[in-house]
């Protein structure tokens, strides 16, 4: 047994140390790609073999799935790579961590200190590279500073507002002995993340509440990583307050409470874009108010005041500056002090307001309006509402970037919380497969599906290979359209003509084959919803290839540069 914390110091390498402090910080999953410079730390893996390290195909695919296994656990996945090209060939999936506040710790090889500087082999400046897109960077250069800087890292990741933290670390440092006495409680001089209110502007909240006659709340992904769920239902319940959620949010609040529009925004359903921009009174619980939630700002700011919970303070008189009620906290916190003292609002004109606004414009009645456009090839949306029904809503869905990510995110109805994960700020393509494989080693006895375009897919689909040597049983779902559709779109509805967006595409269904998958073609939708059921009774990895329309359209839409108000069906 292998002890965290001793009393009298003994003699370790920094490669052990490291990984002593992964186990000691509750973390038994490694996502990494081996190199030159990380050699003496994979051989010292060979000494825990607690630690269940997954070989990845690709350092992208490490740094993804150690971003789903993070969001299904809620604490921070770890991934890592060699030195050079390793390190940055990670650095994609560590950008989308951070915009989308996803707890990591991303381990990086270096060459011997004595080379730092020279343009040895594989030597890049791995710290300078990652310092903008992770909460902090470390180099460890002395097997010394493995201790201290493996509590801090953790601490980094996990508290405040979450996010990635790189360590870079020398392969002397690795392989230098020093004497281990245990792991420091980490001290960080001016980082004192804020997790209760201020109680004096709680009670502001409630004046505002009572006042307004319009009012909206907005669920951000805040919401998730705090785990309010129960707390944000309670609010809402207890206000009468409507909410709308944001693309990172969904699966918050139930898809069938009656106070729930759904999603905001770009893509969102009309009557909760109209709420919004409607509203006299806007309460964001958690979200940042991003480009792609408000359309034109000066619009969207135009009748209501605001009232922004947010864990940090950055992000409050951001995007939106005039903020009426800035609340900084944990979001849980926060609520758990705020819901005894709300009562129920009375807005009857709001809400017959918007209950009207709900029968005119149906998600369903949306895409029947652009029915035509399939031309009556099998429609990515009905696709999405047949896996609805056949996972009864209880999987873990991982879109990809795309059409099929909104229409995922317009009609998968999702019954348990933390359940549907997006790439939201960084929109990656290429994110779906391996952060559902991450997921789904974190979550071993859910089903998970992985929901990718044509184009997207071909960014990662190495990572089958992984999916086989380690036994996952993801089901990977494939919309073939043979374009890039929402590049596609774009262009169809903007711009003069198609750029490069047809895609000449593999046999899918071999291809899956060869890693040794099976897989499906389905070209209508009876053939979807059997080879669903088949791919659910099938133990292990599975994948379905949907053809569907060439040129479908995704509505509702808010042209870019325009307001809610200006939301379009067709």
């Amino acid at each position: 047994m292998i002890q965290r914390n001793i009393a009298n110091p003994i003699e370790k390498t920094g490669a052990q140390i490291l990984l002593e402090g992964i186990l000691h910080h509750g973390e038994k999953t490694i996502f990494g790609y081996p190199g030159g410079s990380v050699i003496p730390l994979y051989d010292t893996l060979l000494q825990y073999p607690e630690i269940h390290h997954i070989l990845v195909r690709h350092e992208q695919g490490a740094a993804f799935a150690a971003n789903g296994y993070a969001r299904m656990r809620r604490k921070a996945g770890v991934c890592l790579a060699t030195s050079g090209p390793g390190a940055t060939n990670l650095v994609t999936g560590v950008a989308d961590a951070m915009i989308d506040s996803i707890p990591m710790i991303v381990l990086t090889g270096q060459v011997f200190s004595e080379f730092l500087g020279t343009d040895a082999f594989q030597e890049t400046d791995s710290m300078g590279i990652f310092l903008p897109i992770v909460k902090h960077s470390y180099q460890v250069a002395s097997s010394k500073e493995m201790a201290q800087t493996i509590s801090e890292a953790f601490y980094l990741a996990n508290s405040g507002r979450p996010g990635p933290v790189h360590i870079d670390i020398t392969k002397d440092a690795f392989l230098e002995k020093t004497q281990f006495s245990g792991f420091p409680t980490p001290e960080i001089t001016g980082y004192k993340p804020t997790i209760s209110p201020n109680e004096r502007q709680l009670q502001k909240v409630v004046d505002e509440i009572k006042k307004a006659k319009r009012p909206i709340a907005i669920i951000g992904q805040g919401s998730l990583i705090s785990g309010a769920e129960k707390e944000t239902l309670e609010f809402l319940e207890k206000s009468g307050i409507p909410c709308v959620q944001t693309l990172l949010a969904l699966s918050t609040i139930p898809h069938d409470h009656p106070q729930n529009l759904g999603m905001l925004g770009m893509h969102g359903q009309v009557y909760a874009n109209y709420a919004v921009h409607n509203a006299d009174l806007i309460i964001s619980l958690g979200s940042r108010f991003d480009d792609r939630i408000t359309g034109k700002l000066a619009s969207f700011t135009r009748l209501a005041k605001f009232i922004h919970f947010d864990i940090d303070p950055a992000e409050i008189g951001k995007n939106v500056k005039d903020i009426l009620v800035p609340i900084v906290g944990d979001l849980k916190n926060s609520l758990e002090k705020l819901n005894p003292l709300l009562e129920k609002t009375e807005c009857i004109a709001w809400n017959t307001q918007i209950e009207s606004w709900k029968k005119e414009f149906p998600i369903e009645k949306v895409h029947d309006i652009n029915y035509d456009k399939a031309k009556g090839l099998m429609r990515a949306c009905d696709i999405i509402d047949i896996l609805t029904e056949e996972t009864q809503g209880n999987a873990i869905v991982v879109p990809d970037v795309g059409q099929h990510q909104m229409w995922t995110a317009q009609g998968y109805k999702s019954n348990i919380p933390n359940s549907l994960l997006f790439s939201g700020g960084l929109g990656t393509m290429g994110f779906s497969l391996p952060s559902a494989m991450g997921a789904s080693v974190a979550c071993p006895d859910r089903e998970v599906w992985s929901i990718s375009g044509d184009g997207g897919f071909q960014m990662n689909l190495q990572e089958m290979m992984t999916l086989i040597q380690e036994g996952i049983p993801i089901k990977i779902a494939i919309f073939n359209n043979n374009y890039l559709g929402m590049v596609r779109q774009w262009q169809e509805m903007f711009e003069s003509g198609y750029s490069f967006v047809d895609m000449q595409n593999p046999d899918f269904v071999k291809l899956g084959e060869a890693y040794g998958i099976p897989s499906f073609k389905a070209t209508n939708e009876k053939e979807a919803r059997e080879y669903i059921k088949k791919c659910q009774k099938i133990e292990g990895p599975t994948l379905i290839e949907f053809h569907i329309a060439k040129e479908e359209n995704v509505f509702p839409m808010v042209p870019q540069g325009k307001d809610l108000g200006d939301t379009i069906i067709e």
